[in-house]
């Protein structure tokens, strides 16, 4: 048992390591990310920080529990794969996002949160969201939707919403052009009073949650580790 424990100890400090490791080298990169690769995002939230260690040791922790219990080697590693990777999976979509509670705001559209603007054939005028929000750049966004005055949602972030403003005078008129011409049709959308409204956690949160979230996993971690003991002894007695 105590080779054991000293192999798992020595497989997490070595996660552990990686981790920090991985983070520092890939510091310059994680700043300059684009949208989906940033720092904050679920995939390489995992890969950095400490998170690795505390998914190593309950990993570890998890394989020697679920040996012990159900002493068959294939069916063991399979049942220990399906559960870490179901632990795995319901972190980043049901946990983490709560952690702390998530920040929701709304911000004016401005060419960092709209991807494009457009005119149909019928004269209807559109907007396309993205899921970037002004001022907080890789930030983590749950959600990211196109409001009208009401606060009611029009479109959600990579679809076209459609805007009930004139295409045939002021601003936004189909005989506007240049960039010039979109910018006062952004500032006359605004005017009328719509929006931008996201739920989201900040980067400046990525150490918070990080420490949160590998916290969780030593709880796990130490409640596997004594469930490990009890049935040593319950056998032995």
């Amino acid at each position: 048992m105590i080779k054991l424990g000293f192999t798992g100890l020595v497989a997490t400090a070595a996660a552990g390591v990686s981790g920090l490791a991985v983070t520092w080298w890939s510091g310059p990169l994680d700043q300059s990310a684009p949208e989906g690769f940033a720092l904050m995002d679920p995939l390489v939230f995992s890969a950095r920080g400490i998170a690795p260690l505390g998914y190593a040791a309950f990993a570890f922790a998890l394989g020697v529990t679920v040996g012990m219990l159900v002493r068959r080697t294939l069916p063991a590693m399979a049942l220990t794969l399906a559960v870490f990777a179901a632990v795995q999976i319901a972190m980043p979509l049901l946990v983490r996002p709560h952690l702390i509670p998530p920040v929701t705001a709304t911000f004016e559209l401005s060419r960092e949160n709209i991807d494009g603007l457009g005119i149909s054939r019928e004269g209807v005028f559109s907007a396309n969201l993205t899921a970037a929000i002004p001022g907080h750049t890789g930030s983590w966004v749950l959600s990211s939707d196109l409001v009208d005055p009401s606060g009611r949602k029009i479109a959600a972030s990579g679809e076209m919403g459609v805007i009930p403003v004139s295409t045939t005078s002021g601003p936004c008129a189909l005989s506007g052009a240049g960039p010039q011409a979109g910018n006062a049709c952004m500032v006359e959308i605004n005017r009328l009073g719509y929006r931008q409204q996201a739920t989201y956690q900040p980067l400046e949160r990525f150490w918070p949650l990080q420490w949160i979230e590998t916290g969780i996993y030593a709880l796990l971690t130490l409640g596997l580790t004594w469930l490990s003991f009890w049935w040593i002894r319950r056998r032995l007695s």
